[in-house]
């Protein structure tokens, strides 16, 4: 049996044991995957025995960053996001990627979201936006704003990322004038317990031709229900879930995994909650 897991701290919510084991009886593979909590005093002798149990390692907050300089080289997605979420360990060799970025591409095609030449707004700059804005940049966005509760603090901490497309950046109270094409939630407001929240009004929801929420939990917020309501193209978070974490096993098990495995494993997700 080979030995995957999820490297973090507090992960007893985490739905990647389930979504990982779901992919293993799917590609019918004896594998197993845990839940790895760490304290981060200990992460380097961790990280230096991992190698030795695991084939490979899926890394979430707070560690997406805090791991790099134990690993012997990065991919360029995950360089310019400066965020790692999967690890692989091959002949001793230890290699980070990035696959949230792979997982909201498939997202955006399986929804027929454009966004080449298109106009998007982002919502959030941490660390889920930063994958995203690395996609949008690299996938040919006409137009990127970062809508930020501290536009200059958004501002300094993205200005590393290696973008092709420059981004613009305002608060709340501009960007409820705004429109365009596609509208990203990448901030936690309205997540589970706190569902009655939406990160913007329905009348700027209604501004924008598509609405994407990050979140998965609810699969219905506020913010995607504004948009169906008002008849715009509406996608949560989980597809991009299931997504990244197969391109995470098809790095791993250098296989390739059927688009309609990973939204039947969303689907059976998505109807348990």
């Amino acid at each position: 049996m080979v030995r995957f897991g999820l490297l973090g701290e507090k992960l007893g919510h985490s739905l990647s044991p389930k979504i990982h084991n779901l992919l293993f009886r799917e590609l019918n593979i004896d594998a197993n995957y845990s839940l790895l909590e760490v304290e981060r005093e200990k992460l380097p002798f961790f990280l230096a025995q991992a190698k030795e149990d695991l084939y490979g390692m899926n890394v979430t907050i707070p560690y997406k960053t805090a791991v790099i300089p134990y690993l012997n080289s990065l991919t360029k997605e995950a360089a310019s996001i400066g965020a790692v979420n999967t690890i692989s360990f091959q002949n001793g060799v230890t290699k980070g990627y990035n696959t949230d970025y792979y997982g909201f591409g498939f997202l955006l095609n399986y929804n027929g979201i454009e966004v080449k030449n298109k106009k998007i707004a982002v919502l959030g700059a941490g660390g889920a936006a930063r994958a995203v804005l690395q996609y949008l940049s690299d996938n040919g966005a006409g137009n990127i704003l970062v809508v930020s509760r501290n536009p200059e603090q958004a501002e300094a901490d993205l200005r590393e990322m290696q973008l092709t497309v420059p981004l613009q950046f305002c608060d709340y109270a501009a960007f409820a004038s705004q429109s365009g094409d596609v509208l990203i939630n990448c901030t936690p407001v309205g997540m589970f317990p706190n569902i009655e929240a939406s990160p913007v009004s329905r009348e700027v929801v209604a501004k924008f031709v598509a609405a994407i929420d990050l979140i998965y939990n609810p699969v219905e917020t506020v913010f995607l229900r504004y948009a169906r309501e008002e008849g715009k193209k509406a996608a949560n978070g989980l597809l991009m879930l299931v997504a990244q974490a197969a391109a995470a096993e098809e790095i791993w098990l250098q296989c390739k995994i059927e688009d309609k495995i990973i939204v039947k494993i969303a689907d059976t997700i998505s109807g348990e909650q």
